[in-house]
């Protein structure tokens, strides 16, 4: 017990003092349509870890907007606020969630212990509240004056979608649905199961959905359970995955494939396609796997765990699969190496000037692994015929004090009945609304 014991301290200041993860390539090359792909840095035993210890926002801070914006907290006091989503009466639903419970047996060890150590000072760590909260601006003033909470006694809740009268919610193991009415501030019925998702050690353990336009079909985003398949491929059937669901009938296929972590899923208005942010593996060093969005072919495969970006093959993943590298597409727009990009949005509103119109807006939740820390930040990637056209934009900075801790993590982002945009930040357990200076 003692070796064991000395050995996990010991593995701990190593992983904290972190470890060199190759040289950086050029300032922005790993995002945009074409990224650099540096050669591969592995450590030899553990990843870096480089976290932002999470302290909150000190009285009166706030994130920083754009010049000709101005940021006000919608609604603060939240418990771990992750994901939101807008009903059509304007209401803002916000899931304060985080990871289930592992399963006995598959808490990953000495390894798994540290890093869940790692993750507790990052701010990752609290029991799920397991809960959606409604939120309420009647007067338009750009606060929330009802905080009611909706649905309690969930299971790791995070995508939701309103379909006709009926509200689904995707927990982490399971699609379910809720009878709705429009203007109720609380929903008292039990839950129905639509379909089965992918559960058990629930590495990525988040769930996004969306509906299509003829509400007809559920789209879900399934993370991989583990980094690159060392749990073995069995425990990943069914993972790394986009999953279609028949609204009606409960059936499920997947959608596309080879997507590590797809989170967030939205419909881009111009080409009605469907986008993700996925993020990529670690410990190949600081540049290497940039996270990406993407938009999504049905049956597309899209490299994971056998390659990356398309047809790089991962030499640490044993046996290799040459068809399915062969397969492998190569996603539309890099988002930074290790920026935990995690919201997905199009602005359809009319409130910000035209330049935003149809562009996305991705919240980074902010790098653990990587020197110097990426991410912890809204960025906004400008649109045109339904494609990216332009390098990223830095729109909600600020979330990093000066001394490298973490006021603040961004992470859903949604844009309100006003036009203004909304972003969840579930370290300062606020919900940020930036909206036009007057």
């Amino acid at each position: 017990m003692r070796r064991s014991v000395l050995l996990a301290v010991s593995m701990t200041a190593l992983v904290l003092a972190g470890c060199g993860s190759g040289p950086l390539a050029p300032e922005g090359a790993t995002y945009g349509a074409d990224p650099t792909l540096v050669e591969p840095h592995r450590n030899a035993f553990l990843p870096t870890v480089n976290i932002a210890p999470a302290v909150g926002w000190p009285e009166g801070a706030m994130p920083t907007a754009p010049q000709g914006f101005r940021v006000q907290a919608f609604a603060s006091g939240l418990d771990h606020p992750r994901w939101l989503y807008r009903l059509p009466n304007g209401d803002i639903l916000v899931a304060e969630t985080n990871a289930p419970p592992k399963p006995e047996g598959q808490s990953g060890g000495i390894r798994g212990w540290v890093m869940g150590l790692v993750m507790k000072r990052a701010g990752a760590a609290p029991p799920s509240p397991n809960r959606i909260v409604l939120l309420r601006d009647a007067d338009g003033d750009g606060v929330a004056e009802t905080k009611t909470v909706f649905l309690e006694n969930l299971m790791s809740p995070f995508g939701m979608a309103l379909v006709g009268d009926r509200l689904f919610v995707a927990n982490a193991d399971a699609v379910v649905a809720f009878p709705y009415r429009t203007g109720e501030t609380r929903i008292t019925a039990p839950p129905v199961k639509i379909a089965d998702l992918p559960a058990g050690r629930n590495h990525h353990w988040t769930k996004s959905l969306v509906a299509s336009a003829d509400g007809t079909k559920l789209y879900v985003g399934v993370g991989s359970n583990s980094n690159i398949g060392e749990n073995g491929m069995d425990e990943e059937e069914g993972r790394a995955a986009i999953h279609e669901i028949d609204v009606a009938t409960g059936a499920q296929r997947i959608f596309a494939s080879g997507l590590r972590n797809p989170v967030g899923l939205a419909w881009q208005p111009d080409s009605k396609a469907l986008w993700v942010a996925v993020n990529e593996r670690d410990e190949l060093g600081n540049d290497l796997v940039p996270d990406y969005m993407t938009s999504v072919r049905d049956g597309g495969f899209y490299g994971w765990p056998y390659s990356y970006y398309g047809q790089t093959v991962d030499a640490r993943v044993q046996p290799q699969d040459p068809a399915k590298v062969a397969s492998a597409l190569a996603p539309d727009y890099a988002l930074g190496a290790h920026t935990a990009s995690l919201g997905l949005t199009f602005y359809e509103g009319t409130a910000f000037p035209a330049a935003y119109s149809h562009g996305a807006f991705v919240g980074q939740h902010g790098s653990w692994n990587r020197e110097p820390r990426a991410g912890y930040k809204v960025i906004f990637v400008p649109f045109a015929n339904g494609v990216p056209n332009g390098p990223p934009q830095d729109f909600l900075t600020g979330f990093l004090n000066d001394g490298g801790e973490a006021m603040g993590r961004p992470v859903g982002v949604q844009v309100d009945r006003l036009g203004a945009l909304l972003v969840a930040d579930d370290v300062g357990n606020v919900i940020w609304r930036v909206a036009p200076a007057r």
